[in-house]
Formats: C-alpha cells, structure tokens, sequence
C-alpha cells in the first residue's frame, strides 16, 4: 500500500496522556518476530489490550498491542507493523488506552491500514476526526434485533437457494481459484448501488496487486465515496492481519449507533484471520490443537463473528470469504466460521471446471432463510423442486456416463433435461468480469428468478437449444436468445434458389 501521513497520537513526540500525565516508559527486553515483550520495572504494568508506541529514529512510530502479564515487571505486546530493525534496549511509551482508529464520514472513499493511517496518497484526515476503540463489546441480546428481511443481491442462485438477511451474516467457503474474490467485488457493484447505504471492506491478508486493483475499480465505478476500505497486507506482520477485521467492524459499528446506518461489511479472508492467530499463537509459545490451529479459535472467531449484529432501527451485514484449505470442508477454522453463519454458499470447484459461474453448488449451499414463513410458501416450494431436480440428475450421472442419456426413463429423461436447463439459467455474468468476458453483466430480481426456475420446470424450455439459457440475465432473454437462433438457423436453411443445380 501506499504510505500516508500517521495520525497525531502515532508521532513520535507523542509522549503523555490526557490530562498532563507522563506516560509510564518501558524498555524492550526481547524481540521475537512480531512477539515483543517490554519490562516496566518500579512501574505499574499496562492492561492487557491496550496500546503501546516504540520511540525509535523511524519516520513512523511502531504500535504494539499488549496481549499478556508475562510477570510483576513484563509484558508481553504484539506488534501491528513490521519489527525490522528492532533492538532490546529501544524506549517504549504505555498510553493505558486501546488502539483507537478514526470514524465517520471523514475515512468515505479512503483507504486505511490496520491502525487507521491513511495509506492511499491522499490528504490527512484532520485532528478532530472522532475516534473508536477497535475493542467494541457486542450487541447484548435486548439490544439485538433479529434478521428476517431479504437481502437481495441480483445473483440468480444465492436469491434463490441460499438468500441473505438484512443484519444476517453470511459466508462463501470454497478453495484456491473458484471465485470467492470476484463473487465479493459483483456483491459489492450490486448491494451499493441498490440499498445506498455504507460499505466497510476489509481486505485481511490481501495481495498488494489485489487491493490496488479495488481501489482502482471503486474509483472508476463511482462507488468509493460511499465506501471505506480497510486493508492488513499479505505481506505485513500477523498482528496486522489478526486485528484488521477488527478496525473495519469498529468503523462499521460507528456508522451503525451513531449514525443510525445500514452498513454492509465485507471480508476478504476470514481464513487468513485464523492463520495469522495460529502465527501469533506460535510465537506465544501456546501448544497447537487440532491440525496445527490455535488453541483459542473458537473463542478469537466467536469474539470477531458475535459483533456483527442489527440493533433496533440499523443492521451490519456481513458477507465473508472464507478460503478451504484443500477443498477440506471439514478443516476447524471452516467449521468454526460456519457455525455463526445465517447463510453458507459453498463453491464447487467441479462446476468452476464446467465453466458454471458462478461456481456455487446449488445443492450443499443453504440458508436459515429459506423458510415459508420468511420468503413465502411458493418460493420454498420452488426452491426444493429445483434442489430435487438437480439432485436426482446427480444421482444417475454415473449411469450416464456409462450408458448414456438414451437408457434413461421417459419420466429420468425428461428431468435430466430441465436439470441441464436449469444449470445454465442460474449461471450469470458478472460486471466485474465485463473487462474479461466482454459480455455485459446482469442483475435479476427475485420475482424473475423465481418465475424463470418455474418456467423451466413446468417444461417451457424443453425444446429449447441449452445455450440459449447460458449466462444470461432473465427467462425473457434466454427466450429472445433462442428466437434469434431459429432465424439466423432459418436464413442459412438453402432455398431451391441457392442449391447448386443438379448434374445432367
């Protein structure tokens, strides 16, 4: 990322507290990667979570974050930004405060790190921008509201099969190149434009080329003034990426109590939260768990996942990608995330392969939502008969494979046929994908799925040719599409006119 001018309360002269008092002064005693343990001899000790600033001949001052009472002289800090060129001996000064981060309307349409500098060569937020400690208690449950109204997102498959709420939490769980990314930039060009409301991105563990390429994007699409980006670099120490998910949902919480505003809260990887916890957890000298994770992922996931909730009169919606490693849906960190989740869309790298995107497999996504009582009787029956569908053409896939579509039953036969057909109908082109595809991308409604799926199984499709209903928007212009192709097909039939004239 670019570097930005420090907020004033990183500058190196920063030396007291509020109210005049001189801030106690620690020495560093040992470095351990991004583990640094300082010593307060004479002195009373920080509390655990609050922010400590190193005094060295840096442009930048270094935060670390105290994490543990090693004994009555030593605490133990983790450090936010890189440690090179660390030495014991350096000077270390306690606010006594948790690392704060700047809110409001001041940071719409900036680019922020893990600490709240501004990273995007852009001017510096002012002196008086109110300020949030990234360590929020939850929502108590009087507070919170339940999530029951519809987020609707234009993306044909998640309304249908696996909708999200409005102040709900969901997540897409798939492995290494199956599109978590792309699905998350197309929620982002969708919800903004639709609901007008403020959108919190955190990018955890990102690639630098990634996070330019959204900025880039968001500039040109006109969607950043309403949007704050918050990234903790690949790149940077675990510190960064364990805590950043934490700044973007302090700065979502602000607009949400005091602003009154619904807010849509994106991340990009929750997975690389966990890994940078099980770094951390290493260098604490903590014993692993399971597979090698952090002892405390429950609890680091739980603290995270359980402040994401809607208090009367404005919600925080959470869309989360979470990376599988191996394609091992039972991996702990997955089933940790999971568990908090209102809806799981799971992508199939089987259908990335068959070039169905988006790649979500219709039939191991679901949703709490997906209730007669929350989005209506005909659109739960409509969604079981598709997932009946395509799970029986599942099941007699060998069966093809061996002896083909001809050996079927009539009643097998005609199923597979509107199963292949439905398919292709809840693929659809993205707008972030226009620059690659060249095919523009569409947005459709709910009702319009709904009846596209219902044309589809009721058989108004069956004569069709399957490419007409292939990465298209609504049922209406697969129906087009295949009206265009019998009359390009009608004017190459030959005419007595145009056939050669017979041999004598």
């Amino acid at each position: 990322m670019l570097k930005g001018d420090l907020p004033l309360r990183l500058q190196p002269e920063t030396g007291s507290e509020a109210g005049g008092q001189k801030a106690p002064t620690g020495i560093i005693v040992a470095v351990r990667g991004a583990v640094v343990d300082v010593s307060f001899t004479g002195q009373g000790l920080p509390p655990v979570n609050t922010e400590m600033i190193v005094r060295w001949d840096r442009p930048e001052a270094l935060v670390l974050e105290v994490h543990s009472h090693v004994d009555e002289n030593t605490v133990r800090g983790i450090a936010l930004q890189a440690t090179s060129g660390l030495a014991r001996g350096m000077r270390v000064a306690a606010t006594g405060a948790p690392v704060t981060v700047p809110v409001g309307e001041a940071v719409l349409g900036r680019l922020l790190d893990v600490v709240g500098a501004v990273r995007d060569r852009g001017p510096p937020l002012a002196a008086d921008v109110p300020r949030r400690s990234i360590h929020g208690p939850p929502p108590t449950i009087a507070q919170e509201t339940s999530a029951t109204s519809l987020f609707e997102t234009g993306i044909k498959v998640i309304d249908l099969l696996a909708p999200l709420a409005q102040g709900g939490k969901a997540a897409m769980f798939g492995g290494a190149g199956v599109g978590k990314t792309v699905l998350v930039m197309e929620l982002i060009h969708a919800t903004v434009a639709k609901y007008k409301g403020i959108s919190v991105f955190a990018g955890v563990g990102e690639r630098s080329r990634e996070g330019h390429e959204m900025l880039t994007d968001m500039q040109g699409s006109g969607v950043l003034a309403r949007t704050v980006l918050v990234y903790g670099q690949m790149n940077e120490p675990p510190g960064a990426r364990w805590r950043v998910p934490l700044t973007a949902l302090s700065i979502a919480e602000y607009f949400r109590d005091q602003k009154h505003q619904n807010v849509l809260l994106l991340m990009d990887n929750v997975f690389r939260f966990v890994q940078a916890g099980a770094e951390l957890s290493s260098l604490l000298g903590r014993l692993p768990s399971r597979v090698g994770y952090q002892p405390t992922l429950a609890t680091e996931v739980a603290l995270l996942e359980e402040r994401i909730a809607s208090v009367a009169g404005a919600s925080v919606t959470a869309i989360q990608a979470v990376y599988v490693p191996a394609d091992d849906f039972t991996d702990p960190a997955v089933t940790a995330i999971s568990s908090h989740m209102d809806s799981m869309i799971m992508l199939s790298r089987e259908l990335a392969a068959q070039a169905f995107y988006p790649a979500i497999d219709p039939l191991s996504s679901t949703s709490v939502l997906l209730d007669p009582l929350v989005v209506g009787e005909e659109h739960y029956r409509l969604a079981e008969r598709v997932r009946e569908a395509l799970a029986r053409f599942k099941d007699l896939q060998d069966i093809i494979s061996l002896l083909g579509v001809e050996e079927l039953g009539p009643a097998d036969q005609k199923l597979v046929k509107r199963a292949r057909r439905l398919q292709r109908f809840l693929s659809q082109p993205f707008v972030v994908t226009e620059a690659f595809t060249g095919t523009p991308g569409r947005s459709v409604s709910r009702a319009d799925t709904l009846a596209g799926c219902r044309a589809i199984l009721d058989g108004e499709a069956d004569g069709w040719a399957e490419s007409s209903l292939y990465m298209i928007g609504n049922f209406e212009e697969a129906r087009q599409k295949e009206a265009a192709s019998h009359q390009a097909a009608g004017a190459k039939k030959p005419t007595p006119e145009t056939m050669p004239a017979a041999a004598s």
